[in-house]
């Protein structure tokens, strides 16, 4: 009898924790390595919301949480919720989590029984298939096209939904892309989940404050009222806030999935940090100010990016409406060889020839389910990113 779990044999490691920790070891034997794997912002966490979870400990907020959390978060959340998107919650159906991954895995734990679908949209987050599988669940990918601009078509999803079905997972802004869908892009898949009840909607808002240009978000249950009794809206404070580390994440949702998730919850971790939580409430309640301020900081970021990739030899870079990362193809070098001799076949040898060559750790597009392209993130300084780019465009002008 084996010892571990045959649902480990369905699931990867994280690429982009991988890519992270392949960058430190090689930083840490002396090399020069820019690493621009991570979903990080590099700006600090506002010293407003730092203040509140200090005044937090001084005032002993230090004990035990409430599963779900702690009740002025979860008033914070429901407020969020009505300035910000429109929808009208009550505080028993939010729930407060340790970052949006347990959200996530907490929803498809409550939810998930063999043989049951879930339609993910390609390129995706890496861990939304992981998670599905190890709560018995079969991810199904739809991919998208870079000529779509990475969105997916209607018609595409509506081809993926079986009987089946139990959950269209979406994210916009997305992560690996920056896609971002507009309010009629919207429409167009809520339309078609309208004529599917059995399907319930997970959206992952996690970047929904950062979009660029005249860009309006716009979240599922916004464009489609009709869907409210079967999404779950989920969010944090990780990337807009600056938060990562805090691990906060929220969601609101129907009160039955919600009080499945609190009971899984509380046989699992309990609640989140206490006092990342009173960091949380201030987060959502205190000044919104510096999130435009850091946007505009990302946008210049991201036009560098797109710009100098855009000139590199075999690399086509679509510029994206959100998020913080670029989703490059590098169609154009596969097929050659790089500095080493090593012929690239593939996305995955792309990013390895241009570690051991230049010392640029980026994370390839298979990881995210549709290649041959890499994903960025220009969540770090300009002058990094500038240096960055030059090596990559070295490395793309010496592969022959």
């Amino acid at each position: 009898m084996a010892f571990l779990a045959d649902a480990l044999s369905r699931v990867k490691p994280s690429a982009t924790i991988a890519v992270s920790q392949k960058a430190r070891e090689l930083k840490a034997k002396g090399r020069d390595v820019i690493g621009l794997g991570a979903g990080e912002p590099d700006f600090d966490t506002p010293d407003n919301i730092k203040q509140a979870a200090i005044e937090a400990i001084n005032r002993g907020e230090t004990k035990y949480t409430p599963v779900s959390g702690i009740p002025e978060l979860r008033e914070a959340i429901v407020r969020k919720f009505k300035r910000e998107n429109n929808l009208d919650y009550t505080a028993a159906q939010t729930i407060v989590g340790t970052g949006g991954k347990q959200i996530l895995f907490n929803a498809f734990m409550a939810t998930m029984n063999p043989g049951d679908e879930v339609v993910i949209p390609t390129p995706y987050w890496v861990s939304y298939p992981e998670m599905v599988s190890l709560c018995g669940g079969t991810p199904v990918f739809v991919a998208t096209t870079q000529e779509n601009k990475f969105k997916l078509k209607a018609e595409d999803l509506e081809r993926a939904i079986t009987p089946k079905t139990k959950w269209f997972v979406f994210n916009s802004p997305s992560n690996p892309s920056g896609a971002a869908y507009s309010h009629d892009e919207l429409k167009a898949l809520t339309d078609v989940l309208m004529r599917h009840p059995h399907v319930w909607v997970l959206t992952d808002d996690m970047y929904e404050h950062l979009t660029y240009g005249d860009f309006r978000f716009a979240t599922p249950v916004e464009v489609e009222p009709g869907l409210y009794d079967r999404t779950l809206t989920m969010n944090g404070v990780s990337k807009a806030y600056a938060m990562t580390g805090w691990r906060i994440g929220y969601a609101a949702g129907p009160l039955a999935l919600i009080k499945a998730m609190d009971m899984i919850q509380g046989q699992q971790t309990s609640g989140a940090c206490s006092i990342a939580q009173w960091a949380a409430v201030e987060a959502l309640n205190g000044p919104q100010d510096f999130i435009p301020a850091n946007k505009k900081i990302f946008e210049g970021r991201r036009d560098l990016v797109v710009s100098m990739l855009n000139q590199a030899k075999g690399i086509e870079c679509p510029s994206p409406e959100g998020a913080f990362y670029v989703y490059p193809s590098c169609k154009g070098l596969i097929g050659k060889a790089a500095p080493s001799g090593k012929v690239i076949e593939t996305d995955e040898d792309f990013v390895s020839e241009l570690l051991e060559a230049e010392g640029v750790a980026v994370v390839h597009g298979s990881a995210f389910g549709l290649g041959p392209n890499f994903r960025i993130s220009y969540a770090t300084s300009e002058a990094l990113l500038e240096e960055a780019c030059k090596r990559i465009q070295r490395f793309c002008a010496a592969c022959k």
